[in-house]
């Protein structure tokens, strides 16, 4: 509320518009911003996608509209450029449930395993990984590891476990959880879906399972916009945070998008508080000032790039198509 009193009379978009010139910057937008952020980014997308797109562009700031562990991505591929995140606040429920002491020493507990670790995590626990995955990536890297060969994956207990339905793969799962994407709720999603009969469901993989179970569609933001461009109907349930809805309105507007509602009956809830964070005012600072910057020490930043690259070797294809395809019929063992 301060923040914006203080800038009463300032043309916010003129003033981000000058200091995009001036310091030579991207803006980048996570699609969960709000529509304001997404509108004036030079670049709107999946997280590590955003940061790819950043690292091939010749700015020398990077003003990442998102959460921390997506704008520590971008430092991580881009050591030379000034990353900055507009609140430094802005986290994930998935970082958070993953700390690296004690992933660091589950990992220890079971020497023979490899780790594959969702991107929504830290820096450290990067580091501490040998192939990071996206939503999109995951079932391709899967394929590519021996049947026989352990696997722990984490933080993402939901993705984890649909891929584990999907591939026929044990895997052990770290019991982390997105907490937007874990407020739906089942018995509010079938009474809309009764309300809009015929109307498929498009749902993000951390969905917990008794989601997934209703949808006619499981894959990443950039995938579910896919989906919903292509599908013949004219009205789409949406089960993930719902500012996606902004990109589906904009490209096609002929079209009716849904949000999946939480326990109460509506999708407030499943707005992610983290994002919520970043506003034009914070955006406005942040390239003003080059604060707050992301800064990551040499070495752990190379152990972290490391598990980056594996994923890219094995996977670059998949990197911004979020496509992890048609629902197929599995059973639902629960997680």
């Amino acid at each position: 509320m301060e923040l914006t009193k203080s800038f009463a009379g300032l043309d916010l978009r003129a003033e981000i518009e000058r200091l995009r010139k001036d310091r030579n910057a991207v803006i980048l937008a996570h699609y969960y911003q709000k529509p304001e952020l997404q509108d004036l980014a030079d670049y709107v997308g999946d997280s590590l996608d955003l940061s790819r797109k950043a690292q091939a562009t010749d700015a020398d700031v990077i003003a990442f509209c998102g959460v921390r562990f997506m704008a520590e991505t971008a430092k991580i591929l881009s050591p030379d450029k000034i990353v900055v995140l507009p609140d430094m606040d802005a986290g994930c429920s998935l970082e958070d449930s993953c700390p690296p002491d004690q992933f660091a020493a589950f990992r220890a507990a079971h020497p023979d395993h490899i780790a594959l670790t969702y991107i929504n995590c830290s820096t450290e626990v990067k580091a501490l990984s040998d192939i990071i995955v996206t939503s999109s990536s995951a079932e391709t890297i899967l394929a590519q590891l021996p049947r026989d060969q352990k696997i722990i994956f984490g933080p993402d207990r939901n993705l984890g476990g649909y891929l584990q339905r999907k591939t026929g793969r044990e895997m052990l799962l770290w019991p982390g959880v997105c907490i937007v994407h874990e407020a739906f709720s089942e018995t509010e999603l079938l009474k809309l879906k009764a309300q809009h009969p015929g109307a498929p469901v498009a749902a993000h993989p951390e969905c917990p399972a008794v989601i997934l179970d209703h949808a006619d569609y499981v894959g990443s933001t950039r995938g579910i916009l896919e989906f919903a461009n292509a599908m013949p109907g004219d009205t789409l349930i949406v089960a993930t945070e719902p500012h996606i809805i902004h990109q589906m309105e904009k490209a096609m507007p002929t079209k009716s998008f849904i949000g999946a509602p939480g326990a109460d009956g509506n999708c407030n809830c499943n707005i992610c508080p983290y994002m919520a964070l970043n506003t034009l005012e914070k955006l406005y600072v942040a390239l003003r000032d080059l604060q707050p910057r992301i800064e990551i020490e040499e070495s752990l930043r190379l152990k972290a790039k490391t598990s980056l690259d594996a994923m890219l070797a094995m996977a670059s294809t998949t990197v911004g198509q979020g496509d992890l395809g048609p629902r197929t019929a599995v059973p639902v063992t629960g997680d």
